[in-house]
């Protein structure tokens, strides 16, 4: 007999024990860093697209055409797995944290991202100059875990607010202004950068994975059967997710030595 089917004056506290020891578990998912994997490795295959264009190793266009689309399913991929992942967390931390204490720790969370994505900031102004990140996607997902606590409330309806979301960069990106709202969209008509995520559409992406996160991950509890994958696949996909945000770091400066190395192209 299915134990949450079970009649009883003790069916709900049992019901509720076992959740408690499932979210209070060291587990991960393994299909959310295997896709988190995937996203990874188109990271990196695009970034090297683009690093053999922007050192004229090769003649790519990745600012139209299917290199630009296959950078924008990147990025909503890895965007929407921020979603998925920041309710999973939630059910989690939840077990032992409650009120202000459980928001804290996504502001402590997402003010380390930020951090992150400030020293990208710095690190592409001493080498571009010109172009360098100001609000890339590090700065994204930082603000974007930071301002989950006021929007984890609204959990499946979510996934209307991230649509509204992303439908509002379609009026946004006509609108020109000062330098200071670029984390909304708006941007001086000579601003120029390699990596720009702004609030509108991109944050739309982590709306839309929140909603979908309390679909398939309610409660911390995964809701529907994932399909079988071999470990040869599934091991190495998962630990490019579980160490995503490394890889991100130092994953340009690898490529550009290493297409340096082979091509004797200077990068400095």
């Amino acid at each position: 007999m299915d134990l949450d089917s079970t009649a009883g004056p003790d069916s709900k506290h049992i019901r509720k024990q076992r959740s408690l020891c499932y979210m209070d578990s060291a587990s991960r998912f393994r299909e959310i860093d295997i896709a988190r994997g995937i996203a990874i490795l188109m990271m990196i295959l695009f970034h090297t697209i683009f690093d053999l264009n922007f050192f004229m190793i090769a003649p790519v266009n990745v600012a139209t055409g299917f290199w630009r689309y296959f950078a924008m399913t990147t990025a909503s991929l890895f965007l929407f797995i921020v979603g998925i992942s920041l309710v999973v967390s939630h059910a989690r931390s939840a077990v032992k944290l409650s009120g202000f204490s459980l928001v804290k720790k996504f502001l402590y969370r997402g003010a380390g991202i930020f951090a992150l994505g400030l020293l990208v900031t710095f690190a592409t102004w001493l080498y571009l100059r010109e172009g360098f990140v100001i609000f890339g996607i590090l700065h994204l997902i930082g603000v974007s875990v930071m301002l989950f606590p006021l929007f984890f409330r609204f959990k499946r309806y979510n996934i209307l607010l991230g649509l509204l979301c992303i439908a509002g960069g379609f009026f946004i990106g006509t609108i020109q202004g000062p330098i200071w709202l670029l984390p909304l969209g708006i941007y001086p008509v000579s601003f120029v950068s390699v990596d720009y995520t702004p609030l509108i559409p991109w944050f739309g992406a982590v709306l839309f994975g929140i909603g979908m996160g309390d679909y398939l991950y309610s409660g911390g509890v995964r809701r529907l059967a994932v399909p079988y994958l071999p470990d040869r696949i599934a091991v190495p996909l998962s630990f490019l997710g579980q160490h995503s945000l490394v890889i991100y770091l130092v994953h340009q400066p690898v490529i550009i030595l290493i297409l340096a190395a082979v091509t004797g192209t200077k990068v400095l």
